[in-house]
């Protein structure tokens, strides 16, 4: 009797399904911080109280927490979709190098630009 051939997928699952759970409770922390942190310090609205808000460092550190977190399981749902749902190889990969560059420009800009904030880049 001959041995049945193993799936070429076997043993990358496990590896995805616990970045997306990681990246979910990080988000779980990240996002009730980051609006009722936001909404105490920008009350009164306004560019000055933004540019206040990410100015301070540890709102700094958090948002680009909350950014990479977001973008990455963004990312990492978006490409079970696309597995799952496209079954056109051309068009499959075409989506999921979209999906890998833009979160990635996504988040280089976002970083960009809380850099400048702080540092004037």
């Amino acid at each position: 009797m001959a041995a049945r051939p193993r799936s070429r997928a076997a043993g990358h699952g496990a590896g995805h399904f616990i970045a997306q759970r990681a990246t979910a409770i990080a988000l779980m922390l990240l996002a009730p911080w980051f609006v009722i942190s936001a909404a105490f310090s920008m009350r009164l609205g306004g560019y000055a109280s933004a540019i206040d808000f990410l100015t301070d460092p540890a709102n700094a550190v958090g948002v680009m927490l909350f950014l990479a977190a977001g973008l990455y399981h963004m990312m990492l749902g978006m490409q079970e979709v696309i597995l799952d749902y496209i079954h056109k190889s051309s068009t499959k990969m075409a989506l999921l190098l979209l999906n890998t560059f833009v979160p990635l420009a996504l988040g280089a800009g976002a970083l960009y630009a809380l850099l400048a904030v702080n540092f004037g880049v």
